[in-house]
């Protein structure tokens, strides 16, 4: 009797089986496929309550759509990996590639250790480093002639769906499934591959032919929330790009998808932008220390209820609609005078969507630092902000009680009203008007002539 073929089917970032090539590959040269999961000490140490039981959750449903046959345990890679190609003797490790430091050189190391790891798409409809300008073969550093040439590139339709998945039953030492409890009182979306999907579904019925008008609004629930399922490949990129028409609402949903793969692109040709300026004049700027300032951000405690409203929904939910992200970091950098890098490191603690190429130059893009010509000039009024966008106050109402009793017409500045305190709502922590002009002056005292060119 032959000895069956079998492969390991090593899943990270892509905890889904359908539009899934490298589970395909796996199974297409194969008789059985080990599906397996490594659970990293050195990432779970570093990571957010939150995120940690998202991942559990998604995990299970992983699980189940494999007919509970996933492979499940915690160790080094090279010795798990090792074990299991011994245990089965196993051909190949197939996986989806990775470009992020921390992946690439592990895989790099198990590579090194003579683990053969057949590497099949990625996490993106296009992977980092292949869009590059026409006229010298160099990286795009501004978004919109990243956008026109990731169009021109292309990608690929969806991969499809494997109807049948051999795969052996796992030993016990390998359902070693993590206790990650979701932090009490905390609020996150269903995970797995069948939630991303419905809620795509229901996104495409009912917000996406609005998304260029409707997506600003925080106090509405008319965005994708695709952000979390894409973060743990639970829906790949090319699904959501598949069907996707040319209305201006349609190509709005699109390039929000290739603002994530331009970020992607960025960290992978600029490696140390995770933590360091991509402008590196700006490390020279004048900033505060954080103190007590810094600790009412977090909390949501600034006295700005739009700001707050944001952070307690972040603190809540490990989520945040895109237009508050943008207006508490903007607060933080330019109100508090403050590194942006103490904001993205609060928000990978507390973020179920956490990617590290996404909020590092999100941040550093709203902070005035990132992938724009001149963009510390624009600092975000809280307030405007608060009225434009949750014009009705329905956001703040939600996520700070203390101001549930005022109308629209004061929600957004209460100090300016008598009973604008009287539910133990905090004041300002600063004045955004002077503070605004306090940040104007730091960026003069290292200004050059014209402010530094797009590279």
């Amino acid at each position: 009797m032959s000895v069956p073929r079998r492969n390991i089917m090593w899943f990270r970032r892509d905890l889904r089986i359908g539009d899934n090539p490298a589970l395909l590959a796996a199974i297409e040269s194969s008789d059985e496929v080990i599906p397996l999961f490594i659970l990293d000490k050195a990432q779970i140490a570093e990571a957010g309550d939150k995120l940690l039981a998202y991942m559990g959750q998604s995990l299970r449903a992983l699980d189940q759509s494999l007919g509970n046959k996933l492979h499940i345990i915690e160790g080094d890679q090279v010795e798990v990996l090792r074990e299991l190609i011994d245990l089965y003797k196993v051909n190949e490790v197939h996986i989806s590639d990775e470009y992020e430091r921390y992946g690439a050189a592990r895989d790099t190391r198990v590579e090194s250790a003579g683990i053969n790891l057949i590497r099949t798409g990625s996490p993106y409809a296009v992977k980092p480093g292949r869009v590059l300008k026409p006229s010298d073969a160099t990286p795009y550093r501004v978004y919109t002639p990243f956008y026109r040439a990731w169009l021109t590139h292309g990608f690929r339709a969806p991969a499809k769906t494997p109807s049948k998945i051999n795969a052996p039953i796992p030993p016990d030492k390998f359902r070693a499934f993590p206790d990650f409890p979701t932090p009490p009182g905390v609020q996150i979306i269903a995970a797995g591959e069948k939630a991303a999907l419905e809620r795509f579904k229901v996104f495409s019925k009912s917000g996406l032919d609005q998304y260029d008008e409707n997506r600003n609004f925080a106090g509405i629930d008319d965005t994708s929330k695709m952000s979390t399922y894409l973060k743990f490949g639970e829906i790949h990129p090319r699904t959501l790009l598949a069907n996707l028409g040319q209305s201006k609402a349609h190509d709005t949903f699109r390039k929000e998808i290739a603002w994530r793969e331009f970020y992607a692109d960025v960290l992978f040709n600029n490696p140390n932008t995770d933590t360091d300026y991509y402008a590196p004049r700006f490390s020279e700027m004048r900033y505060d220390k954080p103190g007590a300032q810094f600790k009412a951000w977090c909390e949501g405690k600034t006295g700005y209820p739009f700001v707050d409203a944001a952070m307690r929904q972040l603190v809540l939910e490990g989520w945040m609609h895109n237009r508050t992200r943008m207006v508490v970091a903007s607060f933080l950098v330019k109100d508090l005078h403050l590194e942006w890098q103490l904001g993205e490191r609060f928000f990978a603690d507390h973020l179920v969507d956490y990617d590290v190429a996404s909020n590092a130059h999100g941040w550093q893009w709203t902070a005035g630092c990132g992938t724009d010509a001149s963009p510390y000039y624009r600092v975000f009024n809280p307030i405007e902000q608060g009225k434009r966008f949750d014009e009705n106050g329905d956001y703040i109402r939600k996520y700070v009680p203390e101001l549930v009793h005022l109308a629209a017409a004061e929600i957004h500045e209460p100090w300016l009203y008598l009973d604008g305190y009287s539910k133990g709502y905090c004041e300002r922590i600063v004045d955004h008007s002077l503070e605004r002009l306090e940040s104007l002056a730091r960026l003069q005292e290292i200004k050059a002539d014209k402010p530094e060119p797009p590279r």
